[in-house]
């Protein structure tokens, strides 16, 4: 027979049970629980109550338990062990180095310098593995399709933590081979543009604000795309300098533009912070894009 849900122990019961029979005293086991001594009397009665037997013998010397009380507590005592072996090995989990990371990047990344850092990573944690997905968005990331990730911007929302590693310098570039641009309009070009895709980047709005969107000649969905446009001759275009700097297809066109340099961020899931493959990789990334600086400011070779 189904017994009713008023009828039904849950944790709370067991825990309260647990901790009285290890006190010897209602007293004893409000301490332990950090709660008034009334507060445990009140418990115990409406258990006893809702369960329609003893649980707890009371007398002068104190609180002992009915033969209901005791298989209570050995349950309860079952439990505490479970959950607390539970606990070990997750912790143990969380304190390996091992396992998978979901890790999202960019293309131009991926394409640049990041290759090498992660080659060292691998050497360095050969029981982590990165399952590494390029192109995928935020909405991906907050929809916990992936564990870490590294994306350019300002600070990240509430939902994430984040760890600045460096500053991305942007330019514009053109293909080597072509004519010179000094003294000429921007206007007088033709572009490579970001698409609507892209429409979240500094460069886009950048580009909007002073017409140049309309002097497109081709849109690109990636950086990467329009880095290789940009090579081919077919236009000018803004790009990250880490990634194009070490193209010897491209040439930068004057210095970077200050006003859309942004901050290199590893993002990750606030409750993965403190996992060890998680701190691995943070610790790792951070330490050799630092030595990366030059290269994403726009300094290299300087």
């Amino acid at each position: 027979m189904l017994h009713s849900e008023n009828h039904r122990l849950h944790w709370d019961d067991l825990r309260l049970i647990l901790w009285v029979a290890q006190a010897g005293s209602f007293a004893a086991a409000a301490e332990k629980l950090g709660v008034s001594t009334p507060t445990v009397f009140r418990k115990a009665k409406a258990l006893e109550e809702r369960l329609g037997t003893l649980v707890f013998r009371r007398d002068n010397t104190g609180v002992t338990l009915t033969a209901a009380g005791r298989d209570a507590a050995a349950l309860a005592e079952r439990f505490a062990d479970e959950v607390a072996s539970l606990e070990a090995r997750i912790g143990d989990a969380d304190t390996d180095a091992s396992g998978t990371i979901r890790f999202a990047t960019v293309d131009t990344l991926v394409a640049g310098p990041l290759m090498p850092v992660l080659a060292g990573f691998r050497e360095a944690f050969p029981r982590i593995t990165l399952d590494v997905r390029s192109g995928v968005g935020m909405a991906s990331f907050r929809q916990r399709e992936v564990d870490a990730a590294l994306r350019a911007g300002g600070e990240p929302d509430d939902d994430l933590v984040g760890r600045r590693l460096c500053r991305i310098a942007v330019g514009i570039y053109g293909a080597r081979q072509s004519a010179s641009t000094a003294g000429s309009e921007w206007a007088d070009h033709d572009w490579i543009v970001p698409d609507v895709e892209l429409a979240h980047l500094a460069s886009f709005a950048w580009l909007k604000q002073r017409g140049l969107l309309d002097k497109a000649v081709m849109r690109a969905n990636s950086l990467f795309t329009l880095g290789a446009a940009v090579a081919g001759g077919i236009g000018l275009g803004i790009l990250p300098c880490y990634f194009a700097d070490g193209d010897p297809r491209l040439r930068r066109i004057g210095p970077p533009i200050d006003t859309l340099a942004s901050d290199l961020w590893f993002l990750t899931h606030a409750e993965l912070r403190h996992t060890a493959r998680i701190l691995a990789l943070s610790d790792h990334l951070a330490s050799r894009f630092k030595a990366l600086q030059p290269l994403f400011e726009g300094r290299h070779g300087d």
